[in-house]
């Protein structure tokens, strides 16, 4: 080996080496990753570490006659700690698609072919039919070299053909990353076969490890996005549970008072405030974007209640031609409710609340405005915690925005985009069927 491969291989391996540590690292300390997977991937990449020191430690001594021992020791303990990656593949396509890998017949085929590579590496260590050590601790292939490799490429063939075969049984990316772990290291072994190319061995086992790494990290990731929506929908939940108690006290006394005074008017009242109510306890239940009509239907219940108890004080325009898109539920209402909370004033001009949907190239386009005394954030220590919630569910449920102005010509516009692809008929994700959840 010449000086300058030399210190590539070298290189490539440290770099290996690295890659094995951080998963190692990751594997162990990043949360959200079930019981099961931290242990699988905890002795993968350990395995693997240690494979690559001892790969180091080889590359160290070679070509140093009086460290034959260690380098041969060596070798061995690279060729054993490199093998396990094959039968942990096994296991842990076998863990995706639901199969007990104890009582597989496919783990228990390719531990056997397995325990007879493990029998001929240890014959190995007795004779020079499969490698030897020439004068200056040079390595050298043996006749009969081959035997030894082929155990290992009979297990990466029934992994693969296992992988192909079960693929309807596995989510997509657990069968692309396997699949793409697989197939490197199977090629890397059929050229071992004929041509030495440790290094090319190594970096196909490196590249099989880095799949593995992904797995993790694809886990990691959609737990976090899990935990993400069930946050937002504890928020939107308390907000729900939150609703202001004197609203409820004022709405119920109205409701009161105007069945002596206008039963007609008392009855729409209570309609208009069971629908508000009934919105509000549905949004509990609302996991994906609901058809903006319903979120009209909601706000409106919600302004006609607010209407009836302030009579000429508020009073609300709609100019909603564009209706066939999808929000976030509680999403127009909090809105006029807080135009409401902050706009209305008893001594001054009448609170006017408009209400506009546009559709736009980009996506559709929600706006309401007020003539209110306008909001500033920047001067409010209070946070609008409604508002807060209100932007982060449109980001993460259908990647909206929501712009706060305060207008010119006195007041305050709220402006909010919904990209095109959660228009009507379309949904972030499916819903789930409260019958099964049950």
């Amino acid at each position: 080996m010449s000086e300058q491969l030399f210190r590539f291989t070298f290189f490539t391996v440290s770099a290996m080496f690295a890659v094995m540590v951080l998963g190692l690292v990751d594997a162990i300390i990043l949360p959200g990753m079930d019981r099961w997977s931290k242990r699988f991937f905890t002795v993968l990449f350990s395995a693997l570490v240690l494979c690559m020191t001892a790969y180091l430690a080889e590359l160290s001594t070679y070509g140093v006659p009086d460290m034959m021992r260690i380098e041969k020791a060596a070798a061995y303990s690279e060729s054993l700690l490199a093998s396990l990656l094959l039968p942990m593949t096994t296991i842990l396509l076998l863990h995706h698609c639901g199969e007990d890998w104890k009582s597989s017949v496919l783990f228990r085929i390719v531990a056997a072919v397995w325990f007879i590579y493990f029998v001929l590496l240890n014959a190995a260590l007795t004779t020079n039919l499969f490698f030897n050590y020439e004068s200056g601790n040079l390595y050298q292939r043996g006749p009969l070299y081959r035997l030894l490799v082929i155990p290992l490429i009979a297990i990466m063939l029934l992994n693969l053909e296992s992988v192909i075969r079960r693929r309807n049984r596995m989510p997509k990316k657990i069968y692309y990353t396997l699949f793409a772990s697989l197939l490197p290291l199977t090629a890397a072994l059929l050229i071992h076969l004929f041509v030495s190319v440790f290094l090319l061995l190594y970096v196909g086992v490196c590249a099989a490890a880095i799949s593995m790494y992904i797995i993790i990290l694809q886990g990691q990731i959609e737990e976090d996005l899990r935990q993400q929506r069930e946050i937002a929908h504890q928020r939107a939940s308390i907000m729900v549970l939150q609703m202001r108690p004197h609203f409820i006290y004022n709405t119920m006394t109205s409701i009161y008072y105007l069945c002596d005074q206008d039963a007609k008017k008392a009855r729409q009242v209570t309609m208009d405030f069971t629908t508000y109510l009934r919105k509000n306890f549905t949004a509990i239940a609302s996991e994906a974007p609901i058809p903006f009509t319903e979120e009209l239907e909601h706000a409106r219940a919600y302004l006609a209640v607010e209407q009836a108890q302030f009579e000429e004080s508020i009073s609300v325009e709609y100019d909603t031609p564009h209706l066939t898109f999808r929000v976030p539920p509680l999403t127009l209402q909090p809105i006029v409710e807080n135009c409401v909370k902050h706009g209305r004033d008893p001594d001054g001009a009448p609170l006017h609340i408009r209400i506009q949907t546009r559709k736009t190239n980009s996506g559709s386009e929600l706006l309401v405005e007020d003539n209110g005394p306008g909001y500033h954030p920047e001067d409010d220590d209070r946070p609008h915690i409604a508002l807060k919630n209100l932007r982060e569910r449109l980001e993460m449920m259908c990647g909206g925005t929501m712009t706060i102005r305060f207008r010119e010509e006195g007041g305050t516009e709220v402006r909010i985009t919904i990209p095109d692809q959660i228009k009507e008929g379309k949904r972030s994700r499916p819903e789930k069927d409260p019958r099964r959840a049950r």
